[in-house]
C-alpha cells in the first residue's frame, strides 16, 4: 500500500515508519523543509499547502503532526501551539482529500477528549470532557470534517501514554526510580490508561488497512491502571523502591497547566478495537513496563 504520512519524524511517526517500511509498503513523509528524497514531499500547512496530487494517489494518509505535549512550562504561547499545531495540519490535509477525492484518513487524537472523570468508565461513546485538552481535541477532530463530508474513511486516533524505552513519557517517567526516589503523584487513585509502543503501532497498521473500521478508537490498552498500581510495578519490574509519594498540591504549582497531563484521571477502555477483533501483545501495565525495559 502506499502511505503518506505527516509528523513522521516524532516519537511514534518513527516507529510507524518504520514497521511500514519492514511490511514493504510505500512511505512518503511529508516535510517542513526541502524535500531530500524522493520519500518526502515538502508541505506548508500553516498556509494550506500540500501536494493535492499525493494525496489522491495514497491509500492512507496518516497524520501525527504537533507540538509535543511532555514539554514544560505550558506558557500560553505554548497551549496556542498546542492546538494550532494540531488544527492547520489536519485541516489542511482535510480539506485537500475532500477535493481530490475518497481515501483513508488517520488522524492523530487523544484520550483527553474525555477531560477529567474520576473513577468513570469512558469509552469511545463517552461524553467529552472541558478541560483545555478535552477542547483541543475536540477542534483536532472537527478539522476532519471536510474529509469525512467528502466520502473518505475517516479514523481518529484517540491515543492513552504510549510507553518505551525508547523515548516518549517513560524517559521521565522512570528517573525518580532509578535514583532510588519513586513513588505515586498524588494520591494514587486516579486513573492512567496506557498502551506499548508496539501495540501501538499494530493498531494503527490494523486501522489503516481495515475496511470498515471507522471514527474515534481508544489507542490504550484493555486494562487501565491506577497511579499507585503504576508506580509499584514500575519499582518491582526495575527492582528499585517505590515508597517516596509526592503531593498532588506541590505538583500542580510547579507543573502549572501541565497538571492537566500529570494528575488527570482518565480510566479508558478500548471498545471500539476490542469489538473489532484486535489483539493486545501487552494486554496489562505489567507486560507494558517489562517489555519497555526488557525485563
Amino acid at each position: 500500500m502506499r502511505f503518506v504520512l505527516a509528523g513522521s519524524s516524532g516519537f511514534l511517526g518513527t516507529a510507524l515508519r518504520d514497521r511500514l517500511a519492514r511490511e514493504g509498503h510505500e512511505v512518503v513523509r511529508l516535510v517542513r523543509g526541502e524535500a531530500a528524497t524522493p520519500a518526502e514531499s515538502r508541505w506548508d500547512p500553516y498556509h494550506g499547502v500540500v501536494d493535492a496530487d499525493l494525496l489522491a494517489a495514497a491509500d492512507v494518509v496518516i497524520n501525527l503532526a504537533g507540538a509535543p505535549m511532555v514539554r514544560w512550562p505550558w506558557t500560553a504561547a505554548y497551549r496556542n501551539a498546542i492546538l494550532t499545531s494540531r488544527t492547520a495540519t489536519t485541516s489542511t490535509l482535510a480539506k485537500a482529500l475532500a477535493q481530490t477525492g475518497a481515501t483513508t484518513l488517520l488522524s492523530g487524537s487523544g484520550i483527553d477528549a474525555y477531560g477529567e472523570r474520576g473513577d468513570a468508565v469512558l469509552t469511545e461513546t463517552s461524553e467529552r470532557g472541558s478541560t483545555f485538552l478535552a477542547d483541543v481535541v475536540k477542534a483536532w477532530e472537527e478539522a476532519t470534517d471536510p474529509a469525512g463530508q467528502a466520502g473518505c474513511r475517516v479514523v481518529t486516533l484517540r491515543t492513552g501514554m504510549v510507553l518505551d524505552g525508547s523515548g516518549g513519557a517513560l524517559q521521565l517517567l522512570q528517573i525518580p526510580f532509578r535514583i532510588g526516589a519513586g513513588g505515586r503523584m498524588g494520591s494514587g487513585s486516579r486513573w492512567m490508561s496506557a498502551i506499548s509502543l508496539p501495540d501501538w503501532v499494530s493498531a494503527v497498521v490494523w486501522l489503516a488497512t481495515s475496511t470498515d473500521a471507522a471514527g474515534p478508537h481508544n489507542l490504550v490498552a484493555p486494562e487501565p491502571v491506577t497511579s499507585g498500581d503504576f508506580a509499584a510495578t514500575m519499582g518491582r519490574v526495575l527492582n528499585r523502591p517505590a515508597a517516596l509519594p509526592v503531593p498532588a498540591l506541590p505538583a500542580r504549582l510547579v507543573l502549572g497547566p501541565m497538571s492537566e497531563v500529570a494528575l488527570g484521571s482518565l480510566r479508558v477502555k478500548p471498545a471500539a478495537l476490542r469489538d473489532e477483533g484486535f489483539q493486545w501483545a501487552h494486554p496489562d501495565i505489567e507486560s507494558i513496563l517489562r517489555h519497555a525495559f526488557g525485563r
